[in-house]
């Protein structure tokens, strides 16, 4: 495995607040800080997906960038996805004794695609109960800039999440998504409730 350094941002939050100039940098920077020709693999599937999906509308009068472009889209993964349906593993030796419930990112169910590879994963965890919750793959409210915008309609949502969550009696929801996550964890930490974020890989990298 390797792992640069010098990586940054893949340019998702410049181009959602209309900074394509900014967001363009930093696409070519990403394109020149990977090896198109090895697999590049992300904790994000609203990175990977941006990546794949959005970075040619940013480079269109740039035709090496392109071409680069169009090398490595089909070389990205999100991290489940790559241990799921690439390396064809799924049981890590994992221990995690409590009860979870999981949070599908928006960008990573809509965009990435991804919505069965966590839970195989989950399913293979020793010790852990994944128990789904009520609107699962509804958004929890962050939306990047949206929160900040939209603030009294970001914490209604989240609110909402949270609540499902609870319901379910569980004590961790479980994402792929860090965002979601801060989110999540912002809104529980500020009202005190017995509920913790945390990301996918720190589940299947516990308990060894």
């Amino acid at each position: 495995m390797h792992y640069n350094p010098e990586q940054t941002c893949c340019g998702q939050p410049a181009f959602n607040s209309g900074y394509w100039k900014e967001s363009a940098n930093l696409a070519e920077k990403f394109l020149k800080d990977f090896n198109p020709d090895m697999p590049i693999v992300s904790p994000s599937g609203s990175c990977s997906g941006f990546i794949i999906h959005q970075y040619h509308k940013l480079l269109v009068d740039k035709p090496e960038l392109l071409e680069r472009h169009s090398l490595m889209k089909n070389n990205i993964y999100e991290l489940s996805d790559f241990l799921v349906n690439v390396l064809k593993v799924t049981d890590l030796g994992a221990k995690f004794p409590h009860k979870v419930t999981f949070h599908d990112s928006c960008s990573a169910l809509r965009e990435y695609g991804i919505k069965d590879e966590p839970r195989i994963l989950l399913s293979k965890v020793e010790g852990l109960e994944l128990i789904e919750m009520e609107e699962s793959d509804t958004c929890c409210g962050f939306g990047g800039t949206f929160a900040v915008k939209n603030k009294a309609i970001s914490t209604a949502m989240v609110e909402k999440k949270v609540q499902n969550a609870l319901a379910t009696g569980v004590e961790y929801i479980i994402s792929t998504e860090a965002s979601c996550l801060l989110n999540i964890n912002g809104y529980c930490d500020k009202n005190k409730l017995g509920l913790k974020g945390m990301h996918l890989a720190d589940i299947l990298a516990s308990g060894f």
